[in-house]
């Protein structure tokens, strides 16, 4: 039992040792590690109570050593203290002499510029025109198409507007003069059709060199017509130019030497102008008819099938008319024709009587009518459709603007007022239609209506003859 307690209380000591270095090791990482388990075995008791002497022994040099290193940090920290205070106290001794000194710089500052304002006099509202005179002939000179020509002319203006404004220098004579020179070169410039080669950039991006003609701030276009736009200091040819012989006359003056020639300017602007975009961004009449959807090609369809029928239905009833006409002048009866075909019916019945007769002509009259009415009413019919082809179409585009709006709201007038007028070009389709196709039937059913009357005439005439002969 001895030997089994011997063994435990062994055991319990190095658990101490062990916690001791690793309390050591924790705080003071120079003091050396404790014995291991096995290096404190104990035979018996004496080597037992050795064991504990020295771990107690251990223990106490490592408080005392503990408690100096404590002592001296705290002294540390009341030196560093110390420090810190002095430096605060020496901050605020050179935070009070700066504020003494920007209070006597500030003083100073304002006598100085009392003093330069008496100085300047009259010259300061001088300055003050010549600044905002330098500033709007910058704003202008950035837009004008005379800088095509010559660019990089705002930057002296802007430069001598900062020394103005942001410093005390004054201006020198030189660049008062050379404001006064740039003003009255544009000035000039813009009275100017001036020819030079620049850099073009295409509306697909590449950029060429090209020769341009500049006429005055107005427009600019290259050697082909092409009217060009000016903007951020590049100049860009329009992806739309203007129709008709504007064009034309634009390669006609970029090839001239001299003398008058005739060219459309827009004044409404220096970058391509107002006017010029709308003619631009003008659809055109491929354009309108393409915005009338499904609907606007099936008026077309419709309108195109009426054209045709009606110009068959004339050159027919014409050529009926022609053969009419030559059967009035001969004396024997043709069935190329429809009143030889009448005539006929009184020739092969030339006893019957007067009433049979009269019956048998209109009879014969009346089977040449649906020959000669042929079409007549399909385009009546057409004429009566096609507008309401159009409204159907006005009133679907409506809807489909309406319900744009409902998404997107009416922020944008523009886009509205577009949607609106692309509704309405199938109405205008369906007038377009509506209107020819009535002239066309009132030509086609004249033209029927006389060979009609042709064929009554002498059908009742011949009955009439008939009749009087019987009568005799």
């Amino acid at each position: 039992m001895n030997a089994k307690f011997l063994k435990a209380t062994t055991f319990v000591i190095a658990g101490l040792f062990a916690g001791g270095a690793v309390a050591q090791d924790e705080a003071a990482p120079e003091v050396p590690a404790g014995p291991t388990p096995q290096e404190v075995a104990a035979q018996n008791m004496s080597d037992l109570l050795d064991l504990v002497k020295q771990g107690r022994s251990r223990a106490a040099g490592e408080n005392q050593a503990r408690e100096q290193r404590f002592t001296q940090d705290k002294a540390n920290q009341q030196s560093e203290l110390n420090r810190a205070e002095r430096e605060r106290a020496a901050e605020e001794r050179r935070s009070a002499r700066l504020e003494k000194q920007f209070e006597d710089n500030e003083l100073l500052i304002a006598a100085k510029q009392e003093q330069l304002k008496e100085r300047l006099g009259t010259l300061a509202e001088l300055f003050g025109h010549l600044t905002a005179a330098s500033g709007d002939l910058a704003s202008n000179i950035e837009v004008s198409l005379v800088s095509s020509e010559f660019p990089n002319r705002e930057g002296f203006l802007k430069d001598l507007i900062a020394k103005m404004t942001g410093s005390d220098k004054l201006p020198q004579i030189e660049e008062i003069e050379r404001v006064w020179y740039e003003l009255l070169n544009e000035i000039t410039q813009q009275g100017v059709v001036s020819r030079f080669t620049a850099d073009v950039a295409t509306p697909s991006g590449e950029i060429a060199s090209r020769e341009v003609v500049r006429i005055g701030a107005f427009n600019i276009v290259d050697a082909d017509g092409n009217y060009l736009s000016y903007g951020n200091e590049k100049l860009a040819e329009l992806p739309r130019q203007p129709g008709g012989s504007s064009v034309a006359k634009a390669a006609t003056l970029a090839d001239a030497t001299g003398g008058l020639n005739p060219f459309g300017i827009d004044p409404t602007g220096p970058t391509g102008g107002s006017f010029l975009a709308a003619i631009i961004d003008t659809p055109t009449i491929e354009e309108r008819w393409h915005q009338g959807g499904y609907v606007g090609y099936a008026i077309t369809a419709v309108g195109a099938f009426a054209f045709l029928l009606a110009i068959v239905r004339v050159i027919m009833l014409t050529m009926m008319g022609a053969a009419v006409n030559s059967q009035l002048k001969s004396s024997e009866a043709n069935a190329n024709n429809p009143l030889g075909r009448v005539l006929l019916v009184s020739q092969e019945n030339p006893s019957i009587d007067t009433e049979t007769l009269e019956l048998k002509m209109a009879e014969a009259v009346l089977r040449e009518t649906p020959k000669l009415e042929s079409g007549l009413t399909l385009l009546k019919i057409i004429a009566a459709v096609a507008p309401l082809m159009g409204l159907l179409g006005t009133v679907t585009g409506m809807i489909i603007t309406f319900q744009a709006i409902t998404i997107f709201g009416a922020g944008d007038p523009k886009a509205m007022a577009g949607g609106i007028s692309s509704a309405l070009i199938t109405t205008v389709l369906g007038l377009l239609v509506a209107i020819p196709t009535v002239l066309l039937h009132t030509v086609v059913n004249g033209r029927a209506q006389k060979i009609i009357h042709i064929l009554n005439e002498q059908a009742t005439g011949i009955v009439a003859e008939r009749s009087e002969a019987s009568g005799n």
